[in-house]
């Protein structure tokens, strides 16, 4: 019989695995395992890096779900500027540019339409790839390690992404030289990172449904996710990557023209766009032609096609102006427009609460796909535009994927067309209603409307199990698959917040349900008692009221002794308190004072929740604590405390507990196996206790 295998054999055969398997899939289309086998020996993978943390390696494919967030970014100076590309619209520019090319180069237009030298023969070509709608990255990689990633920003500097690129799993974080192609000892390549269509049709239907406003197109999309501070946004978004051009190559024999660059970067197992060599300016102007009616058939966005001089040298010879090299230009298609009729409009409410106008057509097609309805964005727009039900309305794809209704026709408009008129109350529950406004005044155009009723049907269930969860009432054995289960399997009722404290008059109904043993429901009975009796700010964060998160939820706490008193309030009480500016501090009353929240208080009330507040008696003690108006951050192990309750110590003494080190951080809690965060505070020269000076700190009573 065979020894098994050694972990650290294990892990490369695994990471190996996973690395060719992004290359197969991604740069080669062929992929060689299906996405359930990757998912299985990802787990398998991240399973023994846990078990075995001497084995851990910052370029394993586990690390692609993102890591810890960031502070801010920084800024990096570009090695070779990252210009941008002159845009053109028709056949006669484009002709235009081609002969400004052959001037520069000193060729000639010959009758058969190539463009020669002295000699006779052909002396400019050109190479087409399509332009896709995304942002422009540069990626350097030095010895083969991917080691810095940096947006275009102003062309001569920019924002390091790094931790967010290094998601994107079609991208290697390290190159290997293959087919006879050796890896440069620097090599930055230029490309763009973009949503593919699908994952960006996936993200607009989850926001859709959560009530957000969906994204208008999925460029500003991508450039909203690569610019977020925590890694995981960009994992959770499934990012792609498409190598289009070169920053800094040393040596820089590596390619002599663009389509041997292109070429390399696949051999490397580098994403890459579809090239096409053209000999002269017909050919350029047949690809542009063809591609147009191939767009929507890419997995990306695109929005023309970038024609480029193919040779490097002549590059060089043509040179660049202050904003754009003379030796490219982008072709750009219009984006196609259709008439339709606005049926009507409908109020769709999503699970946080936003309501969102949504527009019925009649049916057109555009891009390739029947188009019959829209999202209107917000009511704002609605009026701004002056968009009424029974209107012709222009209508395009944004980006060749998100159908938006542009404008309406007014001198097509029926007498009987209708103002779309915004909603006052809930359409799913008549509860209150927060209108968002450019901002935060009185007078801005509105950009949102949402529902603040908590216990609203349409958000139900997201709150139920944002209600459960850990940090907020944390109910042990009552999460998101049980509370599905409860909901859909039985008839125990649990529609609202103080159903889950009935709970324990349903016992045999639970035992009943498929895997709901006898040690399991006791269990979560037993989670369920214990909610009742936590704090009042505790209750008052994970209600998902508009305004009151754990945070807001403590300053609340801290000021108001009980829920009485908090319901007693007025708007100017409200303000008072610290971070409570007249908008937040109307919509907070807003909800207690309305019969939805009269109502949910109430029912906790009657199943036995008790909202004690330790946090309004400590607040005089808070003042005399070494913590009292302090930005702490806790890394590493922690031997005497449990993390969270340690943080609702610490506030309660005053402080404000974050989650990464900056230079507003005013000390650091450090225990075992502390890593980036304690490095940064040293770098910053930012104070650091270990436990042990912390406990010597913490007054007598502090309870963790």
């Amino acid at each position: 019989m065979a020894a098994s295998k050694s972990p650290r054999k294990r892990v490369e055969e695994l990471r190996d695995l996973l690395n060719r398997a992004n290359r197969a899939y991604y740069a080669d289309a062929e992929p060689f395992i299906s996405d359930r086998e990757y998912d299985h020996r990802l787990a398998e993978l991240a399973a023994l890096e846990a078990e075995h943390p001497e084995l851990d390696d910052p370029d394993s494919p586990t690390h692609r779900v993102g890591g810890e967030p960031s502070a801010a970014f920084e800024t990096v100076a570009h090695a070779v500027p990252m210009l941008s590309i002159d845009n053109t619209y028709s056949e006669e520019e484009v002709r235009a540019w081609a002969k400004r090319v052959a001037k520069g180069l000193g060729a000639s237009e010959s009758p058969d339409g190539l463009f020669a030298d002295d000699t006779g023969g052909p002396a400019v070509s050109f190479c087409c790839d399509p332009k896709i709608d995304g942002v422009a990255i540069s990626i350097r990689y030095e010895k083969g390690r991917l080691v810095r990633a940096v947006t275009r920003g102003d062309g001569s500097k920019g924002d390091d992404i790094t931790p967010n690129i290094r998601t994107i799993r079609s991208l290697p974080l390290t190159l290997d030289a293959q087919e006879g192609v050796r890896v440069p000892s620097i090599l930055e390549i230029r490309g763009e990172v973009f949503i593919p269509t699908k994952e960006f049709e996936r993200i607009n239907a989850e926001r859709e449904d959560a009530g957000d406003e969906p994204f208008m197109n999925a460029r500003n999309a991508c450039a909203g996710t690569l610019k977020s501070l925590d890694p995981k946004v960009s994992a959770a978004r499934k990012l792609g990557f498409v190598a289009h051009g070169r920053g800094l190559i040393e040596p820089p024999s590596f390619a002599g023209s663009h389509a041997q660059l292109i070429q390399n970067y696949k051999a490397l197992g580098v994403p890459t766009n579809q090239t096409a060599l053209c000999a002269d300016v017909e050919h350029v102007l047949k690809y542009i032609e063809q591609l147009h009616t191939q767009a929507h058939t890419f997995p990306f966005a695109i929005d023309g096609v970038v024609v480029r001089v193919n040779d490097f040298d002549q590059q060089s010879e043509l040179g660049v102006t202050t904003k754009s090299p003379r030796w490219c230009i982008a072709y750009k298609y219009p984006a196609e427009r259709k008439p339709t009729k606005l049926i009507r409009v409908e109020h769709m409410v999503g699970k946080t609460g936003r309501i969102t106008p949504r527009a019925i057509m009649e049916g057109v097609v555009l891009a390739g796909t029947l188009v019959k309805h829209a999202s209107l964005h917000n009511y704002g727009l609605v009026a701004e535009k002056d968009i009424r039900e029974g209107d012709t309305v222009i209508v395009e794809k944004a980006g060749e994927i998100i159908p938006q209704v542009i404008e309406p026709v007014p001198a097509k408009r029926p007498k009987s067309a209708r103002k779309i008129k915004a909603p006052e109350q809930c359409p799913e529950c008549g509860g209150p209603v927060e209108i968002e406004r450019e901002g935060g005044t009185e007078d801005g155009r509105e950009t949102g409307r949402r529902c603040i009723n908590p216990e609203c049907p349409a958000q139900v269930r997201e709150k139920l199990i944002w209600f459960t969860g850990r940090g907020q009432m944390d109910i042990d054995g009552l999460g998101e698959k049980t509370i599905d289960q409860i909901r859909t399997e039985s008839e125990i009722p649990l529609h609202h917040f103080a159903d889950i404290f009935n709970l324990d008059n349903h016992r045999d109904a639970l035992l009943e349900l498929d895997r709901m043993g006898e040690k399991k429901v006791e269990n979560l009975l037993e989670g369920v008692e214990n909610a009742k009796s936590r704090t009042l700010a505790r209750v008052l964060g994970s209600l998902g009221v508009r305004h009151i998160g754990r945070a807001n939820a403590k300053l609340l706490a801290r000021r108001f002794k009980t829920l009485d008193d908090l319901l007693a309030a007025s708007v100017d009480d409200i303000e008072a308190v610290e971070g409570f500016g007249p908008v937040r501090a109307g919509v907070v009353h807003s909800y207690l004072h309305s019969a939805a929240g009269k109502k949910t208080f109430g029912a906790l009330r009657r199943a036995g929740v008790t909202m004690p507040n330790p946090d309004f008696l400590e607040v005089q003690r808070a003042e005399r604590t070494p913590f009292t108006g302090k930005t702490i951050v806790l890394t590493g192990a922690l031997e005497h405390f449990e993390r969270d309750a340690l943080k609702e110590v610490l506030e309660s003494l005053g402080a404000k507990v974050t989650g990464s080190v900056s230079r507003k951080t005013d000390l650091v809690i450090v225990g075992e196996s502390a890593g980036s965060k304690l490095d940064k505070a040293r770098e910053l020269g930012i104070e650091t206790w270990d436990e042990q000076t912390l406990l010597r700190h913490l007054p007598e009573g502090a309870d963790t």
